[in-house]
């Protein structure tokens, strides 16, 4: 998150005219952004993440922003009586869930995709056995005829 507060306040900076803090935020922003990276390598290593995988994690952390964290943090926005924030964490909770639910669109997509390739590299690889099978009878025949 210290990426995108740094990247508004480069916003504020260069609206104010004063580029060479917009510039330092915009740097110190990109920095942060391969921080983030280096931790998420750590948390998530390449060797065990698919695009599947990748996926359900997604839905899995927009699931729980829906479901727990921005419920809660608007229960405490109405206790407060801070109404803009409720309204704030109200428009949260359905854009978790609608990323959620692209999220999990895209995985039953690719399920389908998958299953639809293995289908098709199952008559592939039978095309293959069939002619390396006519291919072993005509060596047989050429080597008994020879």
């Amino acid at each position: 998150m210290a990426h995108i507060k740094y990247r508004y306040f480069a916003k504020i900076a260069r609206a104010a005219g004063d580029i060479a803090t917009a510039e330092a935020f915009e740097a110190t922003a990109d920095q942060e952004v391969q921080h983030a990276f280096g931790h998420l390598d750590l948390l998530y290593p390449k060797s065990q993440m698919t695009p599947a995988k990748a996926l359900e994690i997604a839905i899995e952390g927009e699931t729980h922003e829906y479901t727990e964290m921005y419920p809660a943090f608007r229960h405490l926005a109405v206790q407060e009586g801070n109404q803009a924030a409720v309204a704030e964490f109200d428009e949260q909770i359905a854009e978790s869930r609608e990323h959620a639910a692209q999220f999990k669109a895209v995985l039953e997509k690719a399920a389908k995709r998958f299953a639809a390739l293995a289908k098709v590299e199952e008559r592939h690889a039978n095309h293959y056995k069939q002619a390396l099978e006519r291919a072993q009878a005509f060596a047989d025949h050429e080597t008994v005829a020879a």
